[in-house]
């Protein structure tokens, strides 16, 4: 954050949604509009000065650069698979880095950004959680990912129609458990979903938790998007080693939550994630366990063959094993589908982002204790 001559902090206008535009215009003394004028050149148009903003009085465009500033991402890194699977490094401070991930399909393009440096989760098959934690992202540091991609994307293709969008999705799923960061992320969301800003579908945005019970039902209150919701286990015993998580937030509360939270969310169903991960929870008898589990919820599964990560100790499933667990959840009238591993050769992929992160919680060092575990949930049974 920049200071100005008085040493007051600048405003980073990246970080404001709609709202919060009009409160700061309102400080000024301007008129509600010119918010909107604000929204529309930072998102829409990319704008990366205020004198690019030619429709605002010179007058307030001087007054605007000496108390605020449009502060994006600094780079690290930016690394193109050979699926054309895009991967930055994005600086934020303090020797801490986290990572944004770009996935282009024919029918769509998908960003995956982070929330958080680091993860507190701990999750067994985690890169991120490998690292440790740090902090939580700033509202405009989240959003600024999705500004940074979609204006560097659209010049790289020569499209200068502010209206024709590169990322048609926006998949909260990178470095961090979103829900802790509650009050950053819905600024945020509100920005993807603002027609003034992206003008995204609330179907189109997609927060995932590890299940933080009572956060599902405050982003049912506060911005209720597509929820996916990291399950990977068919029954607590299990769950309650691989995402420690579940010793607090069990199976049984955390699918309440989710019933809850369906009767506010855009789709009729809950994703759930599932790792699937080699002699832990790939078996025929748990996919059996897993459709009895949810039968009363609405939901998709969305299976992710588990990609390695140096210490992690774990393998990914046969895909003799990940078919035959399909087709039982599919036999059973469960949509599922097996998520297409994208840019695992730039560590892009699922469970593989890890940035540069400064361990606060000193998680990291319990690493010991989880080679531990993960030989006691790999072994032969």
């Amino acid at each position: 954050m920049s200071v100005t001559s008085e040493n007051k902090p600048k405003t980073n206008l990246l970080g404001l949604d709609q709202e919060g535009l009009k409160q700061f215009c309102d400080s000024l003394g301007e008129k509600p509009f010119r918010a909107v004028q604000l929204e529309r050149w930072i998102h829409r148009r990319g704008a990366k000065t205020f004198d690019e903003m030619t429709d605002l009085a010179k007058s307030f465009r001087a007054k605007l650069s000496q108390i605020a500033e449009i502060k994006g991402p600094e780079i690290l890194r930016d690394k193109i698979s050979a699926d054309e699977t895009r991967k930055w490094l994005v600086d934020v401070g303090n020797g801490n880095a986290v990572e944004m991930v770009f996935i282009p399909e024919s029918n769509r393009g998908t960003l995956c950004i982070s929330t958080q440096a680091g993860c507190a989760m701990s999750c067994l098959f985690c890169s991120t959680g490998k690292q440790g934690f740090n902090r939580n992202l700033t509202t405009a540091e989240i959003i600024g990912q999705l500004w940074h991609a979609e204006h560097t994307l659209r010049q790289s293709r020569g499209i200068n129609d502010e209206n024709e969008r590169v990322i048609s999705n926006v998949v909260l799923m990178g470095m961090g458990e979103p829900l802790q960061n509650l009050d950053a992320i819905v600024p945020a969301l509100n920005l993807m979903l603002d027609d003034h800003a992206y003008g995204l579908s609330r179907r189109r945005v997609t927060v995932s938790t590890s299940g933080l019970v009572r956060q599902i039902d405050k982003l049912a209150e506060r911005c209720p998007v597509a929820l996916a919701v990291s399950l990977h286990a068919p029954n607590n015993e299990l769950r309650d080693k691989i995402m420690p998580v579940n010793k607090k937030h069990p199976i049984e509360d955390l699918l309440a939550a989710c019933q809850r939270y369906l009767k506010v969310a855009p789709r009729d169903f809950i994703t759930f994630e599932y790792i699937m991960i080699g002699g832990v929870n790939d078996s025929s008898k748990q996919a059996k366990e897993l459709v009895k589990l949810v039968e009363k919820v609405p939901c998709k599964f969305n299976l992710i063959p588990f990609n390695p990560f140096p210490g992690s100790g774990l393998e990914r499933s046969s895909e003799e094993n990940v078919k035959a667990f399909s087709s039982i959840l599919n036999d059973a009238g469960i949509v599922c589908t097996v998520r297409k591993v994208r840019g695992d050769d730039i560590d892009a992929a699922c469970g593989q982002l890890a940035g540069e992160i400064k361990d606060r919680t000193k998680l990291a060092e319990k690493r010991a204790q989880r080679q531990i575990l993960i030989k006691e949930i790999t072994k032969p049974q």
